[in-house]
């Protein structure tokens, strides 16, 4: 690849003869050349700034010295089908690992670094039309600079390291922050394993490589959850694992078919009572088995799941109701009932025992995380009362509903009978100790 770089301070673009992008240029992987701007000047001052049309304070950067510059570096290399003329400014598309990642495969990159108020507008639109030319004005980030050598030297570092061959280890290009994974990198450590009282984590010692990926994943999904968390809702959904989305859940996320969103869970108030009801009318009946009719189920809901259902449960000191929301839109994702003082059916005169009564998510959401989450929060609020014992019943067709409340800790005590709509249905008693998670 050969870059062009224009300047009033070429002195200014020496670092580049240093580490990785210096021997990248001593090898020939890089054509990297560093042109001083005002050798395209015409009078003795070599002025290449004027005042600017329309008045306000500062200097312009002239077309006709910038002009009479680029032609003679955009010509003196012969012809390009592949060239992009790279323009650093506040005003610019936000510079990152992307767009490295695309000028990475252009063919030629002539950075124009200009100074002042910038470079006079019409050098850019008249490049632009210029055949086989790509104008970009690019910005590191929100701040102002003196020039636009600081950017010059950031972008052809970032492309650079990029190019085959640069890098001694490709691999290290693949795990690091805004990399194809979309993540902050995780933290790194070496030797020695104990410093000044800090120790490396046990797990990357513990030579266990499974472990360690996942550990190491998980510490690039909350770094980039709690610095840059516009990144985790650009993730696909398809990128994420049920580990990735317990976590994400943990860290305050829920994931849908548009990938992860923030959520907010809650203790329901009375407002919530219609939305609860028609979350309850859309899930119920999903938890019943197949052979259960459907009136019997739409009489169960009519009952029990409606609105005034709802409202009596919200104003029943024994009944803690929690709440899965989208914290954006306010929208109902899920939510339990925990009635308190309530011993299971395998052992009626059990103390100190509360039922998870209902665990409800939209269907659309199952495995996103939130279910585990609303779970987790049930069981610190009964472990608040002083109870020791948490129990459900879920239908024994329900094999789905059981794997779940097994990796929330739940085992099958029993069975009991349930009646829906008047029909009786064999369920099974699962049961947890309760301690605060």
């Amino acid at each position: 690849m050969r870059v062009d770089v224009l300047t009033i301070f070429p002195d200014y673009l020496s670092p580049l003869e240093l580490s990785l992008v210096g021997k990248a240029r001593q090898s020939g992987l890089l054509d990297l050349r560093v042109h001083d701007l005002r050798e395209w000047t015409t009078d003795r001052h070599r002025t290449v700034d004027d005042t600017p049309f329309g008045g306000g304070a500062g200097m312009v950067m002239r077309p006709d010295v910038w002009g009479t510059a680029l032609d003679a570096v955009l010509d003196g290399a012969g012809p390009a089908d592949d060239v992009v003329l790279l323009v650093p400014t506040p005003a610019g598309e936000v510079f990152t690992q992307r767009t490295a990642e695309e000028l990475a495969g252009a063919g030629r990159i002539v950075i124009a670094c200009g100074r002042y108020e910038g470079i006079d507008a019409r050098v850019t639109e008249h490049y632009a039309q210029r055949p086989g030319t790509t104008v970009r004005e690019v910005s590191i980030g929100d701040y102002v600079l003196n020039g636009g050598e600081v950017a010059a030297l950031v972008v052809v570092e970032a492309v650079a390291r990029l190019l085959p061959g640069v890098v001694g280890n490709p691999e290290s290009l693949v795990e690091e922050s805004h990399g194809a994974a979309g993540l902050l990198e995780y933290p790194n450590y070496t030797k020695p394993a104990q410093w000044r009282g800090h120790e490396v984590p046990e797990v990357l010692t513990s030579g266990h490589h499974a472990n360690i990926v996942r550990w190491r994943r998980d510490q690039a999904l909350r770094r980039t959850a709690e610095r840059r968390p516009e990144l985790i809702e650009r993730l696909p959904a398809d990128s994420l694992d049920r580990a990735d989305r317990t976590l994400l859940a943990e860290l305050g996320w829920y994931v849908d078919a548009n990938g992860p969103r923030p959520a907010e869970i809650r203790t329901a108030e009375p407002h919530d009572a219609a939305a609860l009801a028609e979350l309850a009318g859309l899930t119920f009946p999903l938890a019943c088995p197949p052979t259960l009719p459907a009136d019997a189920i739409a009489e169960f809901v009519a009952t029990q799941l409606d609105e005034a259902s709802f409202r009596r449960y919200l104003a029943d000191p024994q009944r803690i109701i929690d709440v899965a929301t989208d914290r954006r839109t306010g929208e109902l994702l899920g939510y339990t009932m925990v009635v308190l003082d309530s011993p299971p059916p395998t052992d009626p005169s059990a103390d100190g025992a509360a039922e998870l009564s209902k665990c409800y998510v939209r269907p659309e959401l199952h495995g996103g995380g939130i279910a585990g989450r609303l779970v987790a929060r049930s069981r610190d609020a009964v472990a608040r009362t002083g109870a020791q014992q948490l129990w459900l019943g879920t239908n024994v067709a329900n094999r789905r509903a059981r794997r779940f409340y097994e990796r929330c800790g739940f085992a099958v005590v029993g069975k009991r009978r349930f009646e829906v709509g008047g029909l009786p249905q064999d369920d099974v008693v699962m049961s947890t100790p309760v301690t605060t998670s």
